[in-house]
């Protein structure tokens, strides 16, 4: 990739921030939880199938734009409902924007770019949606 790069991809279902490592006194180790790896793994997975090998060069400045599209709840009035679909009422419930551009973020070390690190440039955004979704954008300049 040279340029100017833009790769798009939509990961379908409930937005997940990542979650705190945990700690086994027992053993004395810290681990990432099993929800965050799965998410992580999911994130993955739709990169590698709608952007194939797809991946910046090393050196290459990104930028991530994030849209968290987060359930509507059923116990809504139609009048509610209808503002969140058109973004006149946004969610502020969990996860918190931070979190979901975390996980997105390590999901694509090693994977889009070489590590996140080159990420020079972040925007999370939250909505509702009739279609729980993450829809993610790489922009990539040398």
């Amino acid at each position: 990739m040279s340029g100017t790069d833009i790769v798009c991809f939509t990961v379908l279902g409930e937005p997940f921030g990542k979650q705190r490592p945990r700690h086994n006194r027992c053993t004395n180790t810290t681990y990432t939880p099993e929800k965050t790896r799965l998410h992580e793994q999911q994130i993955a997975l739709e990169y590698r199938k709608q952007c194939g090998n797809t991946r910046f060069s090393k050196g290459t400045y990104v930028e991530m734009k994030i849209n968290a599209y987060m359930k509507i709840p059923k116990s809504v009035s139609k009048a509610a409902r209808a503002k969140m679909i058109d973004g006149l009422i946004r969610p502020t419930v969990k996860p918190d924007w931070d979190n979901i551009g975390k996980l997105v973020a390590d999901a694509l070390n090693g994977l889009a770019y070489d590590d996140d690190k080159c990420i020079v440039d972040a925007r999370v955004r939250k909505f509702y949606s009739e279609q729980p979704r993450t829809e993610i954008v790489l922009i990539g300049r040398n």
